[in-house]
């Protein structure tokens, strides 16, 4: 029998952006443990936004169990919150949102910003470095620096070794910002693997004195020009099993007057301050339209460039989810939509 350090993950009740939580629990266990081995554990939920003091036990409930190699015998157990009976959902509980559908598959492009005593790394004191241009998925120290590099590199290896599937990493637009990229199939999977690269990127920086910034607008102005910085994004990309096998224009337009319709219910659970980001410039649509459109990164859905030629088969990019959006209500909401159209 060995010790595990089993870090237990999961999402405050803080608004409108849920920060992670974690702590470790020591556990002995023959081999590397599974989910069904891994106990129901509790929290004050009175110093995280989800009880009361006179009331203050929360349950965690693991959903999914990854490696640590940054630990010995350390192990990442994301989990959902759950009130005192261990079984109904806390009202935080986004995850509990989704509907579940093993057929549905997400893609995630996570963007964010690195930042070092209060501003994004190599960015000048009191200033801003040269225009967008040379920076994304730039090459050389003045365009990436080296601790950015660094940082991203350590992330790849610690999300893969842990079992998370991140499809790659690429500086982006503005500097001292970059994104990684997290595939899973099923409603909730992706989501769940976002959230745990998601903590692993942060935890890692805390060795660098850097932090994560996932608002999605950090950088208002440059050079005169008030948006003149890119925002940070989570391009969501998505398919359900009709859309990849079936497909058809029909059910296409059917499809994006669906999302036209519930343009509301989607914005409002696509992350905080996204009229900041959402304006028409900078590879976006504005946050009050509802567009689409063959390879437009323009456009709220983007069509793949072969999208049509293939018979109207395959995945959307849905552009409007911010950097700063819940993985869980982003899934959840496209998930319903794609439910509610008649096939």
């Amino acid at each position: 029998m060995a010790k595990y350090k089993l870090e237990y993950i999961w999402l405050d009740g803080y608004t409108p952006v849920a920060s992670l939580r974690s702590k470790t629990q020591i556990k002995e266990f023959a081999s590397f443990p599974k989910l069904a081995q891994l106990p129901v554990w509790g929290f004050d939920g009175s110093s995280t936004q989800q009880a009361e003091g006179k009331s203050s036990d929360c349950k965690l409930h693991p959903v999914a169990v990854f490696p640590d190699t940054t630990r010995k015998n350390g192990v990442l157990v994301m989990c959902e919150v759950l009130m005192p009976d261990d079984k109904t959902p806390h009202p935080s509980n986004s995850r509990a949102t989704i509907p579940d559908d093993p057929d549905t598959w997400f893609g995630f492009e996570q963007e964010y910003f690195l930042y070092k005593d209060g501003k994004p790394l190599g960015f000048p004191c009191g200033g801003y470095p040269a225009p967008q241009g040379p920076y994304y998925t730039g090459v050389g120290y003045k365009n990436v620096g080296c601790i950015a590099r660094e940082i991203v590199e350590k992330h790849i290896d610690i999300c893969l070794d842990a079992g998370i599937n991140l499809e790659g990493i690429n500086a982006e637009v503005a500097k001292g910002q970059w994104e990684f990229q997290i595939f899973g199939k099923g409603s909730k999977n992706a989501a769940d693997q976002m959230w745990v690269a998601r903590y692993i990127l942060t935890r890692l920086c805390e060795g660098y004195g850097v932090d994560v910034e996932w608002h999605c607008k950090p950088i208002l102005g440059a050079y005169d020009k008030p948006l003149d910085w890119n925002g940070s994004g989570m391009h969501s990309n998505f398919s359900t099993k009709y859309m990849r096998e079936t497909g058809g224009k029909a059910y296409f337009e059917k499809l994006m007057k669906a999302f036209e319709k519930n343009i509301a219910e989607h914005i409002a659970v696509y992350g905080p301050d996204n009229h900041l980001r959402l304006t028409g410039l900078h590879e976006t649509q504005s946050i009050d339209k509802f567009s689409y459109g063959l390879s437009d990164r323009g456009a709220s859905i983007r069509m793949p460039v072969n999208f049509i030629s293939n018979g109207y088969k395959g995945y959307l990019e849905d552009r409007r989810p911010n950097s700063a959006a819940d993985p869980y209500l982003v899934a959840g909401r496209i998930v319903k939509t794609c439910q509610s159209v008649k096939i």
